[in-house]
Formats: structure tokens, sequence, C-alpha cells
């Protein structure tokens, strides 16, 4: 009987542990859309396929020698060469966990690490170049911290506690990612030739926030699937771990709603998203050992350390990082691993037998050490991989975005395919018309000289109007048209400015240059109804009294032809058959 009840326990062990690693993976989804969402749409394609190559490139290679190297046993700083992970690990096995779930789910977790960087370096990284980067911090830069950290190592020995991974993990991917992009040098426009920086708005606010709500949710599994059990105890831990990681990003992105609207005069949509993430990155370490109100604090520290770590990586190091990968995870993989230190309960601090001035302090050199390591090597292997295959790529295909160079993929949205086709149609027949009127039997049209020797199709007027205004005001001014007879009108979506240049606004704390704001353009052209009349409608529909209410030009035209029947000038412009 008491086999059957620890063998249930243990499945019951192994079938958390897979449900969580399942949701660590899901990850690799929320941070595609974060990073895709945040930049630019030219480059789309581009940031999916190095998202699902991290994974791919460094799932093999973990199994290669990186699982052996993280929790082999030869000593304190290295843990062993073993290919395939072919040895025996019963003894590091978490209890009732079986082999192959232990290994998935450290699996996922370097998966995690290796793809933060991606962000940091999108727009203008060599895809080849960032395999092998992948490939290498997957191969020994992760495995040989994470070994120190997790896998019985020198830190883990003097008693430091990173429970699911803001250090070993998070802090990791931001080192990386910082020493990456430093390298590459900023996107092209980035900074201007005063050094001030320009905002490069991302293309998609929706799908960076799908991202952000996706890797909300599979936190509940990167920090509540680290119990690695829901036995002896672990799932109400499980529970306060759930509660903790939830109350540290909510008031981390409060906080950072708060500090934009004060600093940017309004709530900053991409800022808030980029809080919501660092309050889950620094309370990753101690998630297990503080109480909820230490939680909510670590999320409001990390809020402010969000904003402003971004700030400083944009602003003062001229670090050109498109998503905020250093300030949401190295900045807060940092801060978050240093306040568990300060903030751990005193419960947990006896349990561990450490003084908590001892701890802080254990907790600080975990930090420092795991920094130098990745700076370090990161810098090493980013610099030869510049001096041989090379970072970057050109300046003409990172203006046409990486997607076609890189992948031969014209667009990774089928909304901004080319409208004419690519096909080759030499030798196809062209379609035969199928309208009522042959063309040679159009009706026929006298042509005429004006007084002013413009050749003109009848003697009406015929005006073209041609209307810029604020996108909102369009529903009221298509509705007044059509009141007063205007049945025809051509409708665009633009961008442009008058004489006061635009209106400044922010992106992430930084002026954007809005020399051109989205309007629409409304075209028609009329020879019944009156100008005047379309003239008055719109000033009517369309004021305001502020800056920005729109102009209206119009411009003689001389002839109109409707291809259907051939008629042209004022019969062209009158729906009678």
């Amino acid at each position: 009987m008491a086999d059957n009840v620890m063998e249930l326990f243990g499945d019951v062990n192994t079938m958390w542990v897979l449900i969580a690693a399942a949701l660590v993976f899901l990850m690799q989804a929320g941070f595609a859309m974060v990073e895709t969402g945040f930049t630019r749409a030219k480059n789309a394609g581009n940031i999916i396929m190095k998202n699902l190559m991290d994974f791919a490139i460094g799932t093999p290679l973990y199994w290669l020698v990186g699982f052996g190297i993280m929790f082999g046993t030869q000593s304190a700083v290295f843990g062993g060469i073993d290919f395939f992970t072919s040895g025996d690990y019963t003894a590091i096995l978490p209890e009732g966990v079986s082999f192959y779930a232990y290994f998935i789910f450290q699996t996922v977790f370097c998966a995690t690490a290796a793809t933060i960087v991606s962000g940091a370096m999108a727009e203008r990284t060599k895809f080849v170049s960032y395999c092998i980067y992948s490939a290498v911090i997957s191969l020994l830069i992760y495995p040989i911290s994470g070994h120190w950290i997790w896998g019985g190592g020198w830190l883990a020995q003097l008693g430091f506690h990173d429970f699911a991974g803001s250090t070993a993990v998070h802090l990791v991917g931001g080192i990386s990612a910082l020493i990456g992009a430093a390298m590459l040098g900023p996107r092209i426009g980035k900074y201007g030739r005063d050094g001030k920086p320009r905002a490069i708005p991302g293309h998609s606010i929706p799908l960076g926030a799908l991202g952000v709500f996706i890797l909300w949710f599979c936190w509940f599994g990167f920090n509540g699937g680290s119990t690695v059990s829901m036995t002896d105890g672990n799932a109400a831990l499980a529970g306060k771990i759930f509660f903790n990681t939830n109350l540290a990003a909510a008031t981390a992105t409060v906080a950072v709603m708060l500090i934009t609207w004060v600093r940017y005069k309004k709530p900053d949509v991409s800022m808030t998203l980029n809080g919501s993430l660092a309050g889950l990155v620094a309370i990753t370490a101690g998630c297990d050992l503080v109480n909820p109100w230490a939680a909510a604090l670590i999320g409001l520290i990390a809020g402010f350390a969000v904003v402003f770590g971004i700030e400083l990586v944009d602003k003062v190091l001229k670090v050109d990082d498109p998503v905020g990968a250093v300030g949401v995870h190295g900045v807060n993989g940092a801060l978050g691993t240093i306040l568990t230190g300060v903030f751990a309960s005193n419960e947990s601090l006896e349990a561990m037998g450490m003084s908590r001035l001892h701890f802080f302090g254990v907790e600080v050199l975990g930090v420092v050490s795991t920094v130098a390591w990745v700076g370090i090597t990161m810098s090493v292997v980013f610099l030869l991989i510049k001096k041989t295959v090379g970072l970057r790529v050109t300046a003409e295909e990172e203006i046409a975005g990486l997607d076609l160079p890189e992948h031969g993929l014209v667009s990774a949205y089928a909304d901004f395919m080319p409208s004419v086709p690519t096909t080759d149609v030499s030798g196809v027949p062209a379609a035969e018309p199928t309208g009522a009127v042959p063309v040679d039997e159009a009706v026929p049209v006298q042509l005429k000289e004006s007084p002013r020797g413009a050749v003109t199709a009848s003697d009406a007027k015929i005006t073209k109007i041609e209307l810029l205004f604020k996108q909102e005001r369009f529903e009221a001014l298509k509705n007044a048209m059509r009141e007063i007879g205007i049945t025809g009108m051509t409708v665009t979506h633009v961008l442009g400015c008058g004489v006061q240049k635009g209106k400044p606004e922010y992106y992430r704390g930084v002026e954007q240059e809005i020399d051109l704001l989205p309007k629409v353009q409304m075209e028609i052209v009329v020879s019944k109804v009156p100008v005047r009349a379309v003239i008055e409608t719109a000033k009517r529909v369309l004021y305001t009294g502020h800056i920005g209410d729109g102009k209206i030009f119009v411009y003689d035209v001389e002839n109109v032809v409707k291809v259907r029947t051939g008629e042209e000038g004022y019969a062209a412009l009158q729906d009678v058959e």
C-alpha cells in the first residue's frame, strides 16, 4: 500500500513538472509576439524565425553537452562533459520526478535565456550570426553559470538563492542582450547627429500586449513549476508563489503607468507592458521566500527600475534596445535577486540558517559573478562573430527590412503584400470583357476646346475637391457629403502635417519627431453639386477651432472618362444608365 502511495505521489510530481515545462515552452510564443510587436513590420518574419531557432538550436545542444555541464559533479565550477546526457543523474533529481520530465523542464529554461537577446538585437543582425550566438549560449555560457546556481556549484554551496531564475535565466539573457546590442550599434536613424535618441515605434502594440499576457500566464509555470513537486506541502508553497508572482507583476504595471503618466504627460502603453514583465522578472528569484507585502514592494521598485533603466540604456549609454530587454531582464534580474536578500522572511532565513546580512552578501556576490562571467564570455563570442561572419546586415538590407534579404519573405503580413501579382503571366490570354457595352460601341464623345485651350468633353465645369482632415471626423464628413448629393469619393489614410509641423508625443520616454501625423484624404469630383456647397459643408463638419482641423484644396478638372461606357465630361459623372 505504501509503495502505491509513493508511486502516486511520484506521478503527481512528474505531471506537475511536465505541465510547468509546457507553460515555460509557451513563453517562446510570448517573447516572439512582444519582440515582433515592438519592432517594425518589415522585420516581423525575421524575429519570428530567430525565436523559433533559439529553441530548435538550443534543444539538441543542451542534450548534447549542456545538461551535463550544468548538473554534472566534476567540480564546483564546471559540471562535466557527458555527451548526449547518458550518465546517471539520479542524485540530482527532485523526489518523485522522472529524469526526462526534469530534463525537458531544464531545457525550456535554457531556451528562455537564449531568446531574451533577440529583441535587443532586432532589425539589424545577420540571421546566421544570431544562430551562432544562440548555439554558444545554450552550449556553454548558460550551462556553466547554471551549474554554479542550480547544479550544486560554488554559489549554491555558499547559499545563493535564485528560486526560478532572476539571475540564472534573466540576468544571463539581459547582459548578453546589452553586449550584443552595444557591439552591433544602433539602428539607422535611431540617434541624431547631436546624439539625441529618436523614437522608432513598434508596428503593433496589440501584438506586443498579447505577448505580455501570454508571458504573464506562463510565468505561473515558470515560477510555480520550480517547486518541482506538489507533495509534502509544496502545493501550498506553489499557491504562495502564484500569488506573489501575480502581485509583483500587477504592482509594477500600475507603478509604470503612473510614472510615465507623470513624466511623459500620458501613460505610455509599451513602457507599461514592459513594467508587467519587469515585475515578473524581479519576483522570480525570491517568490518562495518573501511575504506578499514584500512581493508588492519588489514590484513597485521594479516599476521604477525598468523606466529609468530603459532610459539609461537608451539616452545615456546610447545602446539601441528596441524592446527594452536590458531594462526588463538585465536590470530587474539583478535587482530582484538582490532584493531577495533584503526582503526574505525571517522564517526563511531561519530555515536556511543564515543571517540577513550574510544572505544579502551572498546574493550580491552571485549577481556580480554572473555579470562578470556573461559579460566577458559574450564579449568574446560577439567579437569573434563580428570579425568572422560579421554581426550586422548592410545598410541597404536594414532599410529594406530583414524579412526580404534574409528570408526571401516579401512581408510577414498578407495585407502588406504587393497589390500587383508577381506571377509570370506570359503566354496567358487576356480575359474577355464581360460588360454589357463593348469598347467599340461605347458612347461617342464630341470633344471641344475651351477658351483656355484645354480639351474638354462638355460645357459643364468639373471640379476636384481634396480634403485633408483628422481621422475621427471621417464618418461625420462622409454622411454630410451624402446628404448634399455626393455619391462618389476616394478615401485614403495618409501621413502629413501643416505649418505647425505636428504635435510632439512620447514613445518609451523618447520624444517622437512627429512631423507627419495620421490624416484622412478625401477626393471628390463634382459637376452637378455646387462646389461652394461642398466647401461650406466640409468646413461646418470639420471645424473644431484647434490646430489640425485640416485643409481643403480645389482644382479644375479638364476631363473625366467612364471606362465602362466611354462617356466623358459631365456625363461620366452621372449615375444614369
